[in-house]
């Protein structure tokens, strides 16, 4: 007895980054194509058909037609630095709420780091609702950043580090809890020593010019 299948062989061609439609994001894609093969004894011998390219995101496993890589680079560009904005404005602001209260000093300074990395204006209505959302849901701010800061380049969480601390040094000196939020940041983006205390003095140094 002959035993005679099909069986669809994979193999990547290319590999690179791309905006996926499903993470909203840049990632790390593979360029696969997939073809049929008869098989002779559960070994591949003759195709029965072309090849079907496709795109899988590394990170979340979706597949995308090839015309996905043709999508508009510089505009994803826009969106995904405004993206990351949003994101760090809301763990600095996690940051300054982490004690339960928030001051007069800490509402400035947080409304120009969100100014800042929004690239435009913010007024304090727009903040308020940043707040009122965290407060709402009550996310520690380690877990917060570790869930979207997946996506950031090493400049845009040095960035995020830069905003967390100056909101919370707006009021003085950092209190302990503070202190313990900003090392696990250190750690959770596995900064040296080094790099950690250069990107504190360097935010000071914004700050200052502010």
């Amino acid at each position: 007895m002959i035993f005679i299948g099909t069986v669809n062989l994979t193999r990547t061609r290319d590999q690179g980054n791309f905006l996926c439609p499903a993470c909203g994001v840049s990632q790390g894609y593979r360029l696969r194509a997939t073809r049929a093969w008869l098989t002779v004894y559960f070994i591949p011998t003759i195709p029965v058909s072309n090849h079907e390219p496709f795109v899988q995101c590394d990170h979340c496993k979706a597949n995308w037609d090839p015309s996905v890589l043709e999508m508009d680079h510089l505009h994803y560009s826009d969106v995904a630095e405004e993206q990351f904005g949003e994101e760090a404005v809301r763990a600095a602001v996690l940051v300054v709420l982490a004690d339960n209260q928030i001051t007069e000093n800490e509402i400035n300074s947080l409304q120009a780091i969100a100014s800042y990395l929004m690239r435009r204006p913010v007024g304090r209505d727009e903040l308020g609702q940043v707040c009122s959302s965290a407060r709402q849901h009550r996310i520690e701010p380690v877990n917060y950043v570790l869930t979207v800061s997946r996506p950031w380049n090493q400049k845009q969480r040095l960035r995020a580090l830069q905003a967390m601390f100056l909101a919370a040094a707006a009021d003085g000196p950092l209190g302990q809890l503070q202190i313990e939020i900003l090392a696990s940041m250190q750690e959770l983006f596995d900064l040296t020593d080094a790099e950690y205390h250069r990107a504190i003095e360097q935010a000071v140094e914004w700050s200052s010019d502010g």
